[in-house]
């Protein structure tokens, strides 16, 4: 039996405990996805409803809001292992989460006088949008894709219409996905020793649940708190950095945060850089071909169904894929420079995950430190 020594579990210790070259080893292991079935199936509906929100949208009269219905029909993502009629509705729990992020994020800029003000709100925000969302038990992929659709309306609003304009394009997204759910719900769902069943949201431990640290007497304020903190420093430091969109650090540093263990979060973490790199260089490759409209929509559609195939498998897999199709969501908004937003993407990444590993374990409880230095003397 191993025993953790009380000394092990100062933070100095975790931090090298954390730093520890078998975590980064772990953190290429390759495991067994829960469902191949559900991630092809998830994949295409989502890919589906992305190309039917955009294309919509940009044969309206509204086309400048086609990447926004793109961001609402990622809704269609959340649900994944829950039988049909309950899916329908964590489908429009969570497109209501990414309705509120845009609405709020998009209205608070008519009020931000500067960029700083501006990452405060969006910060505020996003504490808001991650309690709304442990408290739903909406389960995977989490809190990060509320944040991303706040991170797309950061640019100030010219005026409440178009605060309307684009609530009401991710609103048409959300509708995409509900749709696309209920045309090809059987491509989800099997009758064979694999039927799809509802997972929850992982709860609390029984260590957590009877400790009497704040954090867990509070879950909803420890989360939105936590992630508040996260987008608040790393946006912070991103901007003074002079980075040109901070706000992909905070989506970094909440990821890694959001790990469930002290040591996964470092797995997040090296995972998360790696992934972002090669994913990014795809991107570059990609926009320096100079795509048109519906050649990005196209490779968006490709990547959003490799990205949900390969992530069970090891989460850096799956941002080779998220990272380019986040840039090209991005690009479908405004044209941006390939090699400048790749490379931002790539240092606001790393910045955001050295963040979020600080952060996590500044937060972190007694327990969690003996979980993290149990798991490393074991190792």
């Amino acid at each position: 039996m191993t025993h953790t020594k009380p000394s092990s579990t100062g933070l100095h210790h975790s931090l090298l405990q954390l730093g520890s070259p078998a975590r980064f080893r772990e953190s290429l292991v390759l495991q067994r996805p829960a469902s191949l079935r559900a991630a092809w199936a998830v994949g295409l509906q989502a890919a589906a409803a992305v190309i039917a929100a955009a294309v919509l949208l940009h044969l309206s009269p509204w086309h400048q809001w086609a990447a926004h219905g793109g961001l609402g029909a990622l809704a269609a993502l959340y649900g994944r292992f829950s039988p049909a009629p309950q899916r329908r509705m964590i489908v429009l729990h969570a497109g209501a989460l990414l309705v509120a992020s845009v609405l709020s994020v998009s209205l608070l800029s008519l009020l931000a006088n500067t960029m700083m003000q501006m990452l405060l709100l969006f910060a505020l925000v996003a504490g808001v949008i991650a309690a709304w969302s442990h408290h739903a038990q909406l389960g995977l992929p989490g809190v990060v894709i509320f944040i991303f659709a706040g991170s797309a309306t950061l640019t100030p609003a010219a005026s409440g219409q178009e605060v309307a304009a684009r609530s009401l394009a991710t609103a048409i997204g959300v509708a995409m996905a509900l749709l696309m759910g209920l045309l090809t719900e059987r491509l989800r769902l099997s009758d064979g020793p694999h039927k799809t069943v509802a997972i929850p949201t992982p709860a609390h431990t029984a260590a957590d649940s009877s400790s009497s640290h704040f954090w867990h007497k509070h879950p909803l304020l420890r989360v939105g708190l936590s992630v508040a903190l996260c987008s608040l420093v790393a946006t912070q430091v991103a901007h003074a950095f002079g980075l040109a969109h901070p706000a992909w650090a905070a989506i970094g540093a909440v990821a890694v945060v959001q790990g469930s263990h002290l040591h996964i979060a470092m797995h997040r973490a090296w995972q998360r850089t790696l992934g972002t790199i090669v994913g990014a260089g795809i991107a570059w490759l990609v926009l320096s071909q100079h795509p048109s409209f519906y050649q990005i929509l196209l490779a968006v559609a490709v990547l959003q169904v490799i990205t949900e195939v390969v992530i069970g498998y090891n989460y850096a897999l799956g941002q080779m894929a998220i990272t380019p199709m986040a840039l090209l969501m991005t690009a479908l908004a405004a044209h941006s420079d390939a090699l400048e937003i790749a490379t931002a993407r790539i240092y606001d990444t790393a910045l955001g995950a050295v963040v979020g590993i600080v952060l996590a374990l500044l937060l972190s409880t007694l327990q969690e430190r003996q979980s993290l230095a149990k798991h490393h003397h074991q190792r």
